[in-house]
């Protein structure tokens, strides 16, 4: 299965913790979709905006946030001098400030409410909102600048006299967005750059959709090497190689099918588990991977193996090249561990399951605490050469049993229940502070689920201890357990079955470190909120989260899927990001290492409704319910109407007109109201949302 079973049918999600410095994320959950777009920072190009990498020296009120790097900010100071110099002196000193203001506005973190842009399908103004007294000050001052401004006619030819009509044009309906009032806003720039929050403190991140179609997608992992391709393993034994560009290459990189041991079965656990590429994969093309498998006498069997890319072709991997370097008998078909990486020190950690079933029933501590066992333990071992005793690998001298009697000298750290997925952390990209430290989310057995630092010789506890709490008493009083206690845990009534850093049933949280305590404080995370109304950015995702990943740039992803079994396609691949702020321009760019492909590219189809999307279709259905409500009212205004001008007859005098076969039934008529059409009937109100504006009055069209 893929996480802690909570009945025979239920598919705990697994989840990967993958790592911004000092953050550790831990789960996911759904808070719906706002309807209504808030107002938020948001550039021309429609992306969220950036800390410019250096000194604007023109536009410098956004030298600190904004939508400016330095090149856009030497363009539009080149824009101002061809401008002025259609003035003189007393023209430089009277309009040079507003007409640096104006154009600057590009460079505003609200650009796009100022120039009417959050949606690319919808034309740009051509000058920013301005505020009404600002405005008229402007026109007044300097009407002569608005031709040299814009070429929009309309603006130009009511420059002249009207400027009530000039500024209208240029009005936007919130004062709170509008120039220069969103820069005097403290509310808009209190917290501009900083990751947003709900009322609650949560957290507000969305999705890009980035593949689908997949069966329990199980991994994604780069191969480091310059090529930024992502591999993406099937459950079903089947690894695809998505490229830069988003496509996914039509033939597979590697197709074990008939080896990998797994079952339609909802919830069954066993299938490729992971995989992971050799850090000198670039000279030597070897990839690692870890699978069950059925052996002699159906022996369930977990099995790490070393596969090398073909030589023909990069995006192959030889069949014929497979080394099996361990084999671990399984006792039943549950807990099956599944996690391989490489640590900075170069060697293969593997991470494998106590053996299932529950409570860790064998032997008389269990195989978790039972350090000549492989089961319930991480593993280091050097995959550079050939051991001992026949073994296909050396162990490195520095583990921590090589010499204790009885022990496995291939175990690196024990006392583990069933670690999903866990990561290396890159530090921090300037002090590289915590660089290489490892963290795994192991799953507990009734009540509690926990968050791991690996240590070398660590004893995690179980099944003495679960989470905090005692499991086994009369294991978990014994003075020499001298367990590692997690940095973080919970319990149930917080969420179920933590797999590598997925809350199965809960919510997404992040762990992060106090550097001075040393200590983890936990922040939820939420999706769903309006402010992911970016081009491409989604806010809802397959129910059942399988595993977090990262590409070789560090952006952070995570898998799931609609029907948790492993032959059912419908597995889905998301990109967390970020809509408070951006890498500067250029900053985030990569040049991929080109890679011959001799396969056909599957161009990538998202299927998931963007969030400005559902903004369309809830304006459509606005629009509509407006529409129907100006045909309710006019009817009724014209059968009062129709009633008014009626002479009163007698009823003895009162007859039926005949109708005969050529005769029209006479119908009502009216006008069916506005249907959202772009520039009548849609405004840009406070919370940044296109709303339907109200129709006419009824009748005038009649």
């Amino acid at each position: 299965m893929l996480g802690k079973h909570t009945s025979p049918h239920t598919v705990p999600g697994r989840l990967a913790p993958w790592l911004s410095p000092g953050i550790f994320y831990l789960g996911l959950t759904f808070l719906g979709w706002v309807g209504l777009l808030q107002g938020h920072p948001q550039c021309l190009d429609y992306g969220p905006p950036f800390r410019p990498p250096l000194h604007l020296e023109f536009c410098s009120d956004y030298n600190s946030f904004g939508c400016c790097d330095q090149r856009k900010d030497h363009r539009i100071a080149a824009r101002y001098w061809d401008i002025m110099k259609y003035f003189d002196l007393k023209g430089h000193e009277l309009c040079g400030g507003y007409i640096k203001d104006i154009l600057c506005q590009e460079c505003s973190p609200y650009a796009a409410h100022l120039y009417d842009a959050e949606n690319p399908q919808m034309p740009l103004r051509n000058l920013p909102g301005l505020c009404s007294d600002y405005c008229s000050a402007f026109h007044h001052n300097c009407h002569s600048a608005i031709s040299l401004l814009t070429n929009d006619r309309s603006l130009q030819e009511s420059h002249g006299k009207d400027g009530a009509r000039f500024c209208h044009l240029l009005n936007l309906p919130d004062e709170d967005y509008c120039f220069p009032n969103v820069l005097r806003n403290s509310q808009l720039n209190r917290n501009l750059g900083m990751v947003a929050e709900d009322h609650q403190g949560c957290l507000q991140l969305c999705l890009a959709e980035v593949a689908n179609g997949l069966r329990n997608p199980v991994a994604m992992v780069h191969a480091g090497d310059g090529t930024h391709r992502f591999f993406v393993a099937e459950q079903v034994g089947v690894v695809w190689v998505y490229l830069p560009d988003g496509s996914r290459l039509e033939q597979p990189f590697l197709d074990l099918k008939s080896m990998v041991l797994t079952t339609p079965w909802i919830g069954d656990e066993r299938g490729f588990l992971g995989l992971a590429f050799h850090p000198k994969f670039r000279r030597n093309r070897k990839l690692y991977i870890y699978y069950s498998s059925l052996g002699k006498r159906k022996v369930e069997k977990i099995r790490i193996s070393e596969m090398k890319v073909s030589l023909s072709d990069p995006n192959k991997v030889d069949p014929k090249s497979e080394r099996v370097i361990l084999e671990i008998d399984e006792p039943a078909s549950n807990h099956n561990g599944g996690q391989l990486l490489f640590g900075l020190d170069g060697y293969l950690y593997i991470f494998t399951g106590d053996g299932g079933q529950a409570g860790d029933p064998f032997g008389k501590f269990g195989n978790a605490q039972n350090k000549s066992s492989l089961l319930g333990k991480v593993l280091r071992i050097d995959v550079n050469g050939a051991g001992k005793d026949g073994r296909r690998y050396r162990v490195p001298l520095d583990n921590p049993f090589v010499s204790e009697p009885g022990a496995h000298p291939a175990v690196y750290a024990y006392g583990v229940r069933n670690m999903w997925r866990c990561a290396v952390d890159r530090g921090d990209p300037v002090t590289r502070q915590g660089r290489g430290r490892i963290f795994c989310g192991d799953v507990g057995q009734n009540k509690f689920e926990e968050v791991d630092l690996i240590v070398k010789g660590g004893n995690y506890g179980w099944r003495a201890r679960e989470g905090f709490e005692c499991y086994d008493k009369s294991l978990c009083h014994n003075a020499s357990l001298d367990d590692i206690l997690p940095i973080y845990a919970y319990g149930h009534e917080v969420g179920k079955s933590v797999t590598g850093g997925y809350v199965y049933r809960g919510r997404l949280m992040a762990l992060q470190e106090d550097r001075k305590t040393k200590k983890w404080r936990k922040q939820d995370i939420c999706l769903g909120n309006s402010s992911c109304a970016f081009p491409g950015l989604i806010s809802t995702y397959s129910q059942f989260i399988i595993s977090f990943a990262e590409d070789e740039a560090g952006e952070l992803y995570f898998l799931a899927t609609s029907y948790p079994s492993a032959y059912a396609p419908h597995g889905s691949i998301y990109k967390f990001v970020d809509p408070s702020r951006r890498a500067p321009p250029g900053k985030c760019k990569y040049k991929p290492v080109p890679v011959k492909t001799k396969t056909k590219k599957i161009r990538f189809r998202p299927l998931a409704t963007t969030v400005l999307d559902l903004l369309k279709e809830e304006s459509q259905k606005a629009a509509r319910r407006s529409s129907n409500a100006t045909v309710a009212s006019d009817s009724d205004r014209a059968a009062s109407q129709k009633g008014s001008r009626r002479k009163p007859t007698s009823p003895t005098n009162r007859k039926k007109t005949p109708r005969g076969p050529g005769t029209k039934k006479r119908g009502r008529l009216w006008s069916p109201g506005p249907q959202g059409k772009r520039g009548q009937n849609l405004n840009t109100g406070r919370t940044g949302t296109r709303q339907v504006a109200q129709p006419k009055s009824p009748g005038r069209s009649r």
